[in-house]
């Protein structure tokens, strides 16, 4: 069913979904993304600090404790640099605690705020999503990126907080050692910019397999979607070895991305353990040389272990920084996109008349008419223009049965495809679009005006897990009564009935659990529910059984008396309690009349005839 949302949402403030992101490129993206959390980065990043810079000064007090112990003899002044010592400790650990809740916090707002930003763009875009985006990439963005994001704007505030408990170690060493100290700062960038020829085919390998893992879940989708269809075609098995085929092909790459990642984990790993050995060689020959005391040296052995860990840090942020890259590069192949239409602000002043030039189809106020066309999409079509929806068309995903090159070929020209249907859309949206609205053209109209007013209704409508409430009214803006009537008319009373919890009772998603006539009773119902002053339900009863359709005609016809409602349906039984009948062949009413006056029609008595006999429970 296509409806607008009504209400407002209301979303914790440390999650700005009401800002706008900066979709320019995905480094800027990710920078506003860390600078929209507020506060909360910095105050991480300050608890980070509070972890590491103690442990900065941990080889510092302790190299004073056993100078002052050991070579002095002076135990006070031992004793003194061991409190302090325990107090750094005390002060790291505290910070290490609230460094790791602020952690997770990042990864909570990542998670939740990207998926409450696809959601809400999903929504926003409504029917044109899937001419933009594949399910998959949707998907991919929500579940998968959104995590990503937590774990690079975490890296962001460790990697600052390691920088500069890192600086810090290196000024204690050269206040100790400037020849040591000046080692450390010269052979650690140089040892960064050494590693970095690892970091491109990384960010390929990461693109690569994020790029395949997105087609697999689309596969997926479409297998799970149309699992009932193939069974029925005998096309489970084909299907079934289509994603064996890219499940291997997302392996071999997911094998190929972890091998350059532990190419990187070595390599931080082997350089910062050469810098270790380095900062032990040159320090003991300072000690021999009596230019270092061994509380100095055993500092600097403490320094030297310290700064694998940072230099462990700045490569896992590296890691972290380029995967950020690739889901923010996703992230804006779907926050990007937007409806085709501008807001004009024209809004109806009441019921319209409503005409669709290409059908040559009329809809008065206030009256009930029937559609009945030889080609059932050639009527879903004009629904959806009267609606103002675009064709529901979108590019074919890729078939895996192609080779590598050809699948190569094949997302490219998918990808073509989707800019080929924007650039539809938007010459769609800019020129007039056949219907009109008391002789104004739809694209004169605003569309969110329009949307509260023209309310469309296809059996393939989705219910989403939750209650039955929910289910009916999904937006919590309707009282019990006014959804308990809206049931009645649906004949969906004994839906409530059946379920364990009743009003409350579960509903699995997709309405799974329930019948089909069910789901389209429960379906029918939430339009009914929002009363619009243009309802357009297509084929409302196809799958109710006969007794049932019969209640519903009566109880819709009587309901919506007075209002403007087009039925677009072969059922007798709907077309009987229509004001009026509109006859389409090839697309174009050839005929209107009463159900009775078209009786003889030979068109009409065609298309009702060919359904006759078509009932289902």
């Amino acid at each position: 069913m296509h409806a607008p949302p009504r209400g407002r949402y209301d979303f914790p403030p440390t999650i700005p979904l009401d800002s706008c992101p900066d979709l320019r490129s995905p480094t800027r993206f990710l920078f506003w993304l860390i600078g929209s959390y507020g506060w909360v980065v910095p105050v991480m990043t300050l608890a980070a600090s509070t972890w590491l810079v103690p442990s900065a000064m941990t080889p510092w007090l302790l190299g004073r404790a056993i100078d002052a112990g050991v070579a002095r003899g002076d135990t006070s002044a031992s004793l003194t640099w061991v409190a302090l010592l325990l107090l750094a400790i005390a002060v790291g650990v505290s910070g290490g605690v609230l460094f790791h809740t602020f952690s997770v916090r990042i990864w909570l707002l990542g998670i939740y705020g990207i998926q409450r930003r696809v959601s809400r763009r999903a929504v926003h875009l409504g029917h044109v999503l899937n001419r933009r985006v594949p399910t998959g990439e949707v998907l991919s963005v929500s579940a998968v990126d959104s995590e990503q994001f937590g774990a690079t704007i975490e890296g962001f505030g460790h990697v600052i907080a390691v920088a500069i408990s890192f600086g810090l170690a290196s000024a204690l060493m050269l206040t100790t050692s400037p020849l040591l100290g000046t080692v450390v700062l010269v052979a650690t960038p140089l040892l960064l910019l050494a590693s970095t020829p690892v970091l491109r085919p990384l960010t390929r390998a990461q693109s690569a397999e994020r790029s395949e893992s997105s087609s697999l879940t689309s596969l997926a989708s479409d297998i799970v979607t149309g699992l009932r269809i193939l069974r029925g075609v005998g096309g489970e098995r084909t299907f079934a070895r289509n994603y064996e085929r890219q499940s291997q092909k997302v392996r071999a790459l997911g094998v190929r991305l972890s091998t350059w990642q532990a190419v990187v984990e070595a390599t931080s790993i082997l350089l910062s353990g050469l810098l270790l050995v380095a900062l032990v060689f040159l320090g003991s020959h300072r000690v021999l040389e009596g230019m270092l005391s061994v509380g100095e040296l055993i500092s600097f052995f403490g320094y030297a272990v310290f700064l694998t860990s940072p230099m462990q840090v700045f490569f896992d942020f590296a890691q972290r920084w380029v995967k950020g890259l690739v889901a923010a590069q996703k992230t804006l192949s779907l926050l990007g996109v937007d409806v085709p239409w501008a807001p004009t602000g024209r809004a109806l002043s009441h019921t319209p008349v409503l005409r669709d030039e290409l059908s040559g189809i009329t809809v008065r106020p206030g009256r009930m008419l029937g559609i009945v066309g030889e080609d059932p999409d050639a009527s879903a079509a004009l629904a959806d223009r009267l609606g103002r929806y675009l064709p529901q068309e979108a590019p074919d995903p890729v078939d895996g049965d192609l080779s590598g090159q050809e699948r190569r070929i094949a997302r490219r020209e998918r990808i073509a495809a989707r800019a080929r249907l924007a650039r539809e859309d938007a010459e769609l949206a800019g020129r007039p679009c056949g219907v009109t609205a008391d002789g104004v053209d739809y694209s004169l109209v605003d569309v969110a005006d329009l949307r509260r007013r023209v309310i469309v209704s296809h059996t393939d409508a989705i219910l989403f897990s939750g209650t039955l409430q929910t289910a009916v009214d999904p937006w919590g803006t309707h009282s019990r009564d006014e959804a308990e009537k809206s049931m009645i008319v649906a004949s969906a009373e004994d839906i409530c009935e059946s379920l364990s919890g009743g009003w409350q009772g579960r509903i699995d998603e997709k309405g799974r659990g329930l019948s089909g006539g069910q789901r389209q009773r429960v379906v029918l119902a939430r339009a009914l529910l929002l009363d619009p002053d243009v309802l357009i339900l297509v084929e409302p009863t196809s799958t109710v059984d006969a007794l049932t359709e019969a209640r519903i005609a009566v109880r819709l016809a009587e309901h919506r008396r007075g209002r403007t409602t087009v039925v677009v349906t072969a059922s007798p039984l709907l077309l009987r309690r229509c004001d009026d009948i509109a006859v389409l062949v090839d697309g174009v009413e050839v005929a209107r009349g009463s159900h009775e006056a078209l009786h003889d029609h030979p068109d009409y008595h065609r298309i009702i005839g060919r359904g006759m006999g078509e009932c289902d429970v």
